[in-house]
């Protein structure tokens, strides 16, 4: 008897814009790397403004872009699908007011206590590295304020099947950033870096907002009905879903804390890695996560097996999609960093330590490929203990392997403990969900298993031969450096694509499906 699928290829058909849209982003975000390495290299003040940029960027990811996302979205969904859109503007504009008043005491709360959430976040920075961290940081938080319309926006267009605006928005927020620097940064003020990211989050809120506007959905605050049952649900889930959250953020918070106490220039060589490595993550990885929360949302909540099979299919593309990123990250990090950072201020100190970085963030990718997609199946369940158990087995997994790690290590135990964490905390966010359901997820059958592992290996035996028959050009000009890399990852992926159609993986006809009536009408 063969396994009914789930409902694939309208997932896949929505990821696949997601992914078509957010690639000039991540694009334009390497970029932005590139100029901030030639003009500020890896140095202190570089680091205080990485502090800073991480507290800031904290908040927005735990109240904008976490639990909005994992509260809102879910209840948003059902009630579009239950009575149309008249209850869900009316839904979405009182969240409105909540998110305003919410982000605005955030604000202020965050200005006032920046000098202790400088010493917490790095506790081994000198006298005057603190003071600068913490004057960038009130400059900075203020853009929770102005990205957080920006995430109640995303939310109603992702909620609504439109994938590609949300995608699109924060290649407008990097042009911006790019400009902005480009133009002014050549003295190397990072006061050029804070004026940037304030405009770059405000061109991403203003594109999804006036997307949401032309589809019916003005986002204009209204006074919140304390008896409307919809509120009160993702008011519920918000309170939750933003502990586990903050758990969560917790991870990058580790690392700067860590990073503080192994020398000048750490913290930002880990920061260049983790933003090469979001190029993948954010690609495949949170395109996959925010095609399949609206629709794992739909399906019933008694209907464990449908939600299960949705649920293993879903992390079966995301892997099918991150292992061979994974594997040509591993191979080719030092090729990578070298052809998109080594000029200006960035030496080969800083080339063999985030080349060394991303190498290990990279064998983690599969682990938080699969957690994502776990964590908003977690947040369709409505499962927010559960949620915040998954988030403080990684926050506490991180910690202690990067304490253990960093010893022998250094700045790469530190990358080593989040890949360790991450893939812990994926293995045991499928129990959790296995348990809720009743049934395992299934995730690794052994035929779908051995096919991957089969492709994998022929895909890094080929990259591996082809890099020593033709070693990287590293004195060379640019155009011969990023040929070479460019040759061996379509090199690789050519023999993935290959290996994968003739061993028959699934995946193929769930993409072909996307691309046809059939996909458009299941998204």
């Amino acid at each position: 008897m063969v396994e009914k699928s789930a409902p694939m290829p309208g997932m896949v058909n929505r990821a696949m814009r997601m992914m078509a849209g957010t690639l000039a982003s991540r694009v334009l975000g390497l970029l932005r790397e590139v100029l901030t390495a030639a003009y500020f290299g890896a140095t202190r003040t570089l680091d205080a403004y990485n502090v800073a940029y991480t507290l800031a960027n904290l908040s927005r990811q735990l109240l904008a872009e976490g639990a909005l996302s994992a509260s809102f979205v879910p209840t948003f969904s059902r009630l579009m699908a239950r009575d149309g859109p008249d209850g869900a503007r009316a839904l979405a504009r009182q969240v409105m007011t909540v998110l305003l008043c919410a982000s605005g005491a955030v604000v202020l709360l965050g200005i006032l206590c920046s000098p202790a959430l400088v010493r917490i976040i790095a506790p081994g920075f000198d006298r005057g590295t603190e003071n600068l961290a913490v004057t960038l940081t009130r400059a900075l938080f203020p853009f929770l304020a102005i990205v957080s319309v920006g995430a109640l926006a995303m939310g109603v267009l992702n909620s609504v099947g439109s994938f590609f605006v949300p995608a699109v928005a924060p290649a407008a927020s990097n042009l911006t950033f790019i400009a902005i620097l480009f133009v002014f940064g050549r003295g190397g003020s990072i006061w050029t870096m804070v004026a940037a990211v304030l405009a770059g989050g405000a061109a991403n809120m203003a594109i999804q907002w006036t997307a949401a506007c032309r589809m019916g959905y003005t986002l204009l605050p209204a006074r919140p009905d304390k008896k409307n049952p919809d509120l009160c649900r993702a008011a519920a889930l918000f309170l939750p879903y933003a502990a586990g959250l903050s758990l969560n953020q917790v991870n990058p918070v580790v690392s700067r804390i860590l990073g503080s106490f192994l020398g000048s220039g750490v913290i930002s060589v880990l920061n260049y890695a983790d933003r090469i490595i979001q190029l993948p993550l954010g690609l495949f990885v949170i395109a996959i996560s925010q095609a399949v929360l609206p629709m794992m949302s739909r399906i019933e909540p008694n209907d464990s097996e449908g939600f299960g099979m949705f649920a293993r299919d879903a992390l079966r593309f995301d892997l099918f999609i991150v292992m061979p990123s994974s594997i040509a990250l591993i191979l080719l990090a030092r090729p990578i960093v070298h052809m998109l950072l080594m000029r200006g201020a960035f030496d080969e100190w800083a080339w063999n330590a985030t080349s060394g970085a991303l190498a290990c963030y990279a064998a983690g990718l599969p682990g938080m490929a699969c957690n994502t997609v776990l964590m908003r199946a977690i947040y369709a369940r409505g499962l927010p203990k559960a949620a915040v158990r998954v988030t403080l087995f990684t926050v506490c997994a991180n910690l202690i392997f990067g304490i253990i790690l960093m010893k022998n290590f250094s700045y790469l135990g530190l990358a080593m403990g989040t890949a360790t964490a991450f893939t812990g905390a994926s293995f045991f966010g499928a129990w959790l969900l296995g348990r809720d359901m009743k049934r395992a997820v299934g995730l690794f059958e052994v035929r779908w298993f051995a096919r991957l592992v089969l492709s994998c290996a022929l895909l890094a035996l080929t990259v591996w031969g082809a890099s020593r028959l033709l070693p990287y050009p590293a004195e060379g000009p640019f155009a011969a450096r990023a040929g070479w890399t460019a040759a061996n990852v379509t090199l690789g992926c050519a023999v993935y694509a290959a290996a994968t159609r003739f061993l028959r993986c699934p995946e193929w006809t769930w993409m072909k499906d996307a691309v046809s009536n059939r996909g458009g009408k299941a998204a």
